[in-house]
């Protein structure tokens, strides 16, 4: 599966993930920025890399802006955000 266009998924609010993905050649770079960085930043990272390897992506931008976002919201967000951008 490839990404054509960027795409957004998510919202800033409390619980929730904000999802900016865009195409790129570089393999799976993700940006994080979140108010648990420091406790759970990697676990985070892991959970978006492992839902977009889940769907076939190799290749993308990934922009998250967390806000406290639970694994079920973060592969959902995720999930979303590649169906709108193929």
């Amino acid at each position: 599966m490839t990404i054509k266009k960027p795409v957004k998924c998510g919202t800033l609010e409390s619980n929730d993930i904000f999802i900016m993905l865009t195409p790129s050649e570089n393999g799976i770079e993700i940006e994080l920025e979140s108010v648990v960085e420091k406790q759970f930043g990697n676990h985070i990272r892991k959970v978006i890399e492992d839902k977009l390897k889940e769907m076939g992506i190799t290749s993308i931008l990934v922009k998250a802006q967390d806000k406290g976002a639970l694994d079920y919201t973060i592969r959902a967000r995720v999930e979303g955000a590649v169906k709108r951008g193929c």
